[in-house]
């Protein structure tokens, strides 16, 4: 019976972190710009009481009497995994000081208010301060945390577990080497008309838009709703309060699109967890405080990649969808058809602005966001050169001359809120989606439903093998329980080679 009471006392953290996630929700969609100081205490006030909850004498007591009364199962049963779970979590915090994360939670909500405010004007240098801050309270995280790496590879390790810049460094060139020769073809290449997703597209329309095609997507609005934001973003309460968001722009349709699809992926994974594990160690990243549904932020990442681009941008996906869009803009798209709508979302456009980027160029931003945060982090730049280097980067790596720090090094909210270390998620992200939608494709009924448009027996599969087991594996080992297969990025590389190739004519 200590496992149980083990479990109801870690139950009690996931409903702390419930409503935390709630908090933060709340700030980025509806709260008024002057409770930003105040929820930043509220958040930093709650995430002391997670901590302590977690590293109080009691829960130590419940852990190694669980530990002994779980000793003869085997190490792949939920409760073996969740003591180890638990157990690392408490060796985590008991060498993270609680002020500091005290003093991180309070200057990420002051910091992110001072970059909604610089991003509106375009004024990095009034936003430098509050990231000179946050870099170096990262860095005392990262010393805190140790590991016997550099500072960047503690803060890997806090979202991708046992990712280091040694072993990131190889897969991002091995990418590297494959996306440059395919863009340069592509770029000398005649393009796929898109001028049809420019125009005016009222937003109104494009959060039915967006309403519609989540639902489409398995997205169950009864334990979910869809806001406005600058930049989107899911947030989970618990399985059964998933909540998606999307940005919009009246004069392109893209972001709304992309939103509706890339959010939807997160917020499936986190719907389909297991109802048993969804308040407890299996649902909770302990570590970092954090209310997840994945063993990672890559794997979670992953899923939203995998709807976005596999399902969402594929051919079959238009086909059987585009009248929905297309009812909803009868004017900006009187004229096309639906392969012509699917060839100009897909075309590749390499634009200043991360967020919506086509396929071919988006690990190019992720590449340059892991390189100046690492240099960042590990000291060989200071935060007064970040838009010099941000601009030279992304002239070198995507052509592109930067217009404006709104649309450049302000982009972003993920230093703002001290989230270094994640952006290296996105690609790995985008990695493991293709070598799991390759499995998943092969699979009865899958593909013949997604040749109909359909993605509800790829969603059922991807529920059952994959989604509702919440944390219990790591990525890797969740990749290769799934496909048979160690982690690749060769998937990922030929999906892409034979999707361009054949859009481009190549």
């Amino acid at each position: 019976m200590s496992y149980q009471a083990l479990t109801e006392r870690m139950a009690g953290i996931s409903d702390v972190l419930g409503a935390i996630s709630l908090l933060t929700w709340d700030a980025r969609t509806q709260m008024p710009p002057g409770g930003a100081i105040t929820r930043g205490r509220q958040i930093a006030t709650l995430t002391e009481v997670a901590r302590e909850h977690l590293v109080a004498i009691e829960t130590r007591r419940l852990l190694d009497k669980a530990d002994a009364e779980t000793a003869g199962l085997k190490p792949d049963t939920i409760e073996r995994q969740s003591i180890a779970n638990i157990r690392a979590a408490l060796a985590f915090h008991d060498r993270v000081p609680l002020d500091l994360l005290r003093r991180r939670a309070n200057l990420s909500s002051d910091a992110h208010a001072a970059w909604l405010e610089a991003r509106r004007d375009a004024d990095f240098a009034a936003f430098a301060p509050w990231l000179e801050r946050m870099v170096d309270l990262t860095r005392e995280l990262a010393d805190a945390i140790g590991g016997g790496g550099t500072r960047y590879d503690a803060l890997l390790d806090l979202y991708e577990p046992g990712m280091t810049w040694p072993t990131l460094q190889p897969l991002m060139a091995e990418l590297r080497a494959g996306l440059l020769p395919l863009l340069g073809d592509i770029r000398n290449a005649k393009a796929p008309r898109s001028d049809f997703l420019r125009g005016h597209f009222p937003v109104a329309r494009q959060r039915e838009m967006v309403r519609q095609l989540a639902q489409i997507l398995g997205y169950d609005l009864t334990r979910g709703r869809i806001d406005d934001v600058i930049h989107p973003f899911e947030v989970a309460m618990a399985r059964d309060d998933v909540r998606i968001t999307a940005r919009y722009d009246e004069s392109w349709l893209v972001p709304g699109l992309v939103a509706a699809l890339h959010e939807t992926g997160h917020a499936l994974y986190e719907q389909a967890v297991d109802p048993a594990l969804q308040r407890g160690a299996m649902t909770c990243d302990l570590r970092t405080l954090y209310l997840v549904g994945g063993p990672s932020f890559g794997m979670h990442e992953g899923q939203s990649r995998l709807f976005e681009n596999h399902v969402g941008k594929s051919r079959a996906f238009w086909q059987a969808h585009f009248g929905v869009v297309q009812a909803l803009f009868p004017e900006a798209l009187a004229g096309i058809d639906a392969d012509t709508f699917w060839r100009g979302f897909c075309a590749v456009t390499p634009s200043p602005i991360h967020f919506g980027s086509d396929e071919v160029s988006h690990d190019l931003h992720i590449m340059v966001r892991v390189d100046l945060e690492h240099q960042m982090i590990d000291g060989d730049m200071k935060v007064a050169d970040l838009p010099e280097a941000w601009n030279a980067r992304m002239k070198v790596d995507l052509g592109i001359v930067v217009p404006n720090a709104r649309d450049g090094v302000l982009q972003d909210v993920h230093w703002p809120t001290g989230q270094f270390g994640t952006f290296s998620n996105y690609t790995i992200g985008s990695m493991t989606a293709a070598q799991i939608f390759a499995h998943a494709e092969t699979l009865p009924g899958v593909s013949d439903g997604l040749g109909r448009g359909d993605n509800a027996p790829l969603l059922k599969v991807l529920s059952q093998g994959l989604y509702r087991h919440g944390r219990r594996f790591s990525r890797a080992e969740a990749i290769a329980r799934f496909t048979g297969q160690p982690d690749s990025v060769q998937p990922y590389l030929a999906y892409l080679d034979r999707k361009y190739r054949n859009l481009y004519a190549l």
